[in-house]
């Protein structure tokens, strides 16, 4: 087994927690879910590789590393005990534990003390530099569903604020559908809704994002989820580990969208790239065409508009080979099918990438009988925090040779 996890909340008799308090504790790229268990007391005898059957309060669905249980209806339980005790370990695709229980963490709870009464935004602007952002945050109990509200200045400073944006979601995450950039900084905020349509709570601490032209981006990224980010099953493209940008040795601008595939990145680029007049540009697009079955000369056509729509703006393209994937376990995650021959469908289009500026991705990743191994990509799909690694390190060493090359082509006008 994997280590237990570390970094739980703490809590004192000087500082108690409310009974419905938000508890956190350090993430686990490995982790799908979490089990939280609750005790009234330090039981005699306690195992930290089998759920305890002492527990007053158990949940398994916990996917994020932060949790806002609601203890209120399980007073009785613990009623005259200060502190109680909690724990928890992280379970794997199957259902499986591979971590045990972390160790047993006091928990002084005080009923004077105001409830968790608003969402908490995960992250500190992390959905920044992303064109598309990706908003989460710590889910707030007896919400079920969530409004996004995106605005143009501060809600906090402008209080009279019309949002120019709400998003309706039952998870605790939404992908951002429209582009986002302009000169002003972008505001964000979530409440929590309930079944009957009320507001629980209150409105979320309000978190800022910035994609202005003006500040000049060198180098941006432009393609699908693969390059948006994310990963896991459930990591998102807020989540830095899960973006290879993070390992870049230079700042980049991620024009990426979630979904693309060759037709929409083609029919998006002058909308979502020719703003930022980034002076190159890595292009990574075409996988969801090829597992889907679309014609390999449709997508090579397409990776060639949006090549020369570069050159005939000024910008230098270099693409990015397409890493191979792992159909079965596509199937296993989303259910979708991928066409029996990829594999042939991926390689012409890598063969049209080397035949021009290029940095050859698809080597990232040491792969296994020509798939996308488990171990870097759990969906088959997308490379998880070690494979997003993998193709920012190697991206890196080979930058400085694409980026000649690509000043080279420009200059010679091809």
């Amino acid at each position: 087994m994997l280590p237990a996890p570390t970094g739980l909340t703490t809590s004192t008799r000087y500082r108690p927690l409310s009974y419905s308090p938000r508890l956190a504790w350090d993430s686990d790229n490995l982790a799908i879910r979490y089990e939280l268990e609750f005790f009234k007391e330090k039981p005699a005898a306690l195992t930290d590789i089998e759920a305890s059957k002492e527990a007053f309060y158990r949940t398994e669905l916990v996917f994020q590393n932060s949790w806002n249980p609601d203890l209120r209806p399980y007073e009785e339980a613990f009623r005259g005990k200060n502190p109680i005790y909690w724990r928890v370990r992280a379970i794997d695709f199957l259902g499986v534990p591979y971590t045990p229980f972390s160790e047993l963490m006091p928990l002084y709870l005080d009923e004077s003390v105001p409830l968790m009464d608003a969402p908490y935004p995960n992250g500190e602007g992390e959905e920044g530099h992303l064109l598309y952002p990706v908003y989460s945050w710590t889910p707030l109990s007896g919400a079920s569903h969530y409004t996004v509200a995106i605005y143009t200045v501060s809600p906090v400073l402008y209080p009279e604020a019309v949002p120019i944006e709400e998003l309706q979601t039952e998870q605790a995450e939404i992908y951002d559908p429209s582009p986002h950039y302009g000169e002003n900084t972008f505001y964000w905020r979530v409440r929590g809704i309930d079944e009957k349509g009320e507001p629980v709570g209150k409105w979320s601490a309000t978190r800022s994002f910035r994609n202005a032209p003006s500040d000049n981006w060198q180098v941006a990224v432009f393609g699908d989820s693969i390059s948006h980010g994310g990963g896991h099953l459930s990591y998102g493209p807020s989540v830095p580990a899960f973006s290879y940008l993070t390992y870049l040795d230079f700042p980049a601008l991620n024009l990426s969208q979630s979904g693309d595939t060759i037709g929409m990145s083609v029919a998006r680029f002058d909308r979502d790239v020719l703003p930022f007049h980034p002076r190159y540009l890595l292009i990574m697009t075409g996988s969801n065409s090829l597992r889907a079955g679309e014609d390999v000369d449709a997508v090579i056509e397409g990776l060639e508009t949006i090549r020369q729509k570069c050159l005939t703006n000024g910008i230098r393209p270099i693409l990015l080979t397409l890493p191979p994937m792992n159909p079965q376990n596509i199937a296993l995650v989303f259910q979708e099918e991928t066409v029996d021959d990829w594999a042939a469908r991926v390689a012409l289009v890598n063969d049209y990438i080397r035949s021009h500026v290029h940095i050859d991705v698809a080597k990232a990743i040491p792969t296994d009988r020509g798939l996308l191994p488990t171990e870097y990509a759990l969906d088959g799909l997308h490379p998880d925090a070690n494979g997003k690694e993998c193709m920012g390190r190697y991206i890196s060493d080979h930058w400085e040779k694409a980026r000649q090359a690509a000043d080279a082509e420009l200059a010679e006008g091809r």
